[in-house]
């Protein structure tokens, strides 16, 4: 018998990985779209082939966005994410035989700072600024116009811990002994969160928040995401947005000091803005990773009977240190 096809955009990241080794692991015929593959984002013929006959398409395609936003890098993690998205709902539209399910990447930074309530999926609420601008216009992407034979599902992703950036970058601040809270305060007002796309959201300057390091901190163990990913493929029943996120929500002090555990760092000074700012200057990436306040709550999954193999986080810290001690050892030395 021909196995199953699912198809993989943006394959060659680090949840692209996971989910090639479980899909293959469970008989599917794995193709992926990429700047290399089967099939690549400037051939859409190749891909139309491809997605023509498939069983499930799995869209993770997009710029990384642990970078600085500055004008460059914003435009392009808004058009990766929407261009690629467009290509590959006009490959299904144009299908004969349609994937029966399309699983396309999304954010959990779509619901807005929120200290008070979580955000589920059916009462959750939008946000504002860039980030939430980038996951609107994604979505929108998904889920315009009519495809009846294809399940659609966006997959609002909170913080997946693992071999990946986001995990390299927190370890690395605990190493670098800014591994305490990480406390909002007043810093020189920037124009990198502004609102984008067609309709731009929120301030045109930053702002801050008095948090004092009790903001809440959404996160996913990649075990999760790869069985979510699986329960989802098998439960007709789900579709449209889907929070990928840990019922056990943390805050930025239980965070870092879960970091400092793992990473055996001694002390963790608290990090302020104007302290926080110039290092992930230097790490290249953004303090909105920890300084918003991130709640995503997975009531779809949950309500569905999905069980979490790491729903707290300090077994999921341990967990991505003894996977692989001498792969962990390196990370935390970065």
């Amino acid at each position: 018998m021909t196995p199953p096809r699912v198809v993989i955009a943006g394959a060659s990241g680090f949840i692209g990985r996971a989910l090639t080794d479980a899909f293959r692991a469970d008989g599917y015929e794995v193709a992926t779209v990429g700047r290399a593959g089967d099939a690549v984002w400037t051939d859409p013929g190749a891909i139309a082939r491809l997605v023509d006959g498939a069983d499930v398409l799995i869209n993770l395609a997009g710029k990384i966005v642990s970078c600085r936003y500055n004008d460059a890098h914003r435009d392009e993690i808004l058009r990766s994410r929407v261009a690629t998205t467009r290509a590959l709902h006009e490959a299904v539209a144009n299908a004969e035989r349609p994937p029966r399910v399309w699983m396309n990447a999304s954010t959990a930074t779509i619901y807005r700072h929120e200290t008070e309530h979580g955000n589920d999926e059916r009462d959750g609420i939008t946000g504002e600024g860039f980030s939430v601008d980038v996951a609107t216009n994604w979505e929108r992407a998904l889920f315009a116009g009519e495809l009846p034979a294809t399940r659609r599902v966006a997959l609002r992703m909170a913080i997946v811990f693992g071999d990946g950036p986001a995990t390299r970058i927190l370890l690395a601040l605990a190493r670098l002994g800014l591994g305490g809270p990480q406390i909002d305060s007043w810093w020189f007002p920037h124009r990198r969160y502004r609102g984008i796309g067609p309709r731009p959201t929120g301030p045109v300057w930053s702002s801050w928040r008095q948090t004092s390091g009790r903001q809440r901190f959404s996160w996913i163990h990649i075990d999760d995401v790869v069985a979510s990913v699986r329960f989802v493929r098998d439960h007709d029943e789900i579709a449209g947005p889907v929070n990928l996120s840990a019922p056990g929500v943390t805050d930025n002090r239980t965070l870092m000091r879960e970091l400092r555990r793992v990473a055996r760092a001694p002390f963790g000074l608290p990090a302020y803005r104007w302290m926080l700012d110039p290092a992930m200057a230097v790490l290249r990436n953004e303090p909105e990773l920890v300084l918003k306040s991130r709640w995503a709550v997975p009531r779809v999954l949950t309500e569905a009977g999905f069980a979490f193999r790491y729903p707290e986080i300090g077994p999921a810290l341990d967990a991505v240190v003894a996977v692989r001690p001498a792969r962990a050892r390196d990370l935390i030395s970065r």
